[in-house]
């Protein structure tokens, strides 16, 4: 699926933790009917095989909506399930390694805090970054905050898009309006929610408004 920074709008991170009354597949069916535009299976304690045969079958639901598929860290099963891109962390393999090794559609998501990292990222030959945590985030407790101001001057030292995370809602997005980012990433503010179809509408006209102006 050919990489558009549109595509980075509203942004969906699984999380396992919010499961309960639905399977995790279930929850993003319906997140991405209710209007997210990108989706980054995250899975930091499942088996490999189970890992991937879930990665398989969630890009189905992807694709069916249109929706490019990224996997959290691991590139061997991001390229074995036939998802469309994976994200990596600072202390996950180069960009510049993944980018040598899978085909030129392929997305190629990194996470950066500072604009040496951002240049390093685009440099690399990563299509867009993650620059966080914009909030405290309940799923990342230890992640270093960065300011609005940061989150700007890393969002345009660079060409290639950004997406803002880290402690997203919809009660303080509006707070990084002018931040300079193509969209948000969130987690428990669609996962987390009763109404997940409800929230992800919410969020996404939210987003578009202090991303765009409309």
């Amino acid at each position: 699926m050919k990489f558009k920074k549109e595509m980075l709008l509203l942004y969906a991170v699984t999380d396992r933790h919010w499961t309960g009354r639905q399977t995790l597949e279930e929850q993003i069916e319906e997140a991405l009917a209710g209007g997210v535009t990108i989706l980054q299976l995250r899975e930091k304690n499942l088996p490999e095989e189970e890992f991937l045969q879930e990665a398989i079958r969630v890009k189905e639901i992807c694709h069916r909506h249109g929706v490019p598929l990224i996997i959290n860290d691991n590139v061997e099963v991001a390229l074995k399930s036939g998802a469309d891109g994976v994200h990596v962390g600072i202390e996950d393999a180069p960009v510049s390694e993944i980018r040598a090794r899978v085909p030129a559609d392929f997305i190629i998501g990194a996470t950066c805090k500072t604009v040496e990292q951002a240049k390093k990222a685009e440099q690399a030959g990563a299509d867009y970054m993650g620059v966080g945590a914009v909030f405290p985030s309940p799923t990342k407790t230890t992640a270093i905050r960065i300011t609005r101001k940061q989150l700007y001057e890393i969002c345009t030292s660079v060409q290639i898009p950004a997406v803002a995370i880290g402690g997203i809602t919809a009660e303080n997005i509006t707070e990084i309006r002018g931040g300079g980012m193509a969209g948000a990433a969130v987690v428990s503010a669609i996962f987390g929610a009763a109404d997940i179809p409800k929230a992800a509408g919410e969020l996404k006209k939210k987003v578009k408004e202090i991303v765009t102006g409309a």
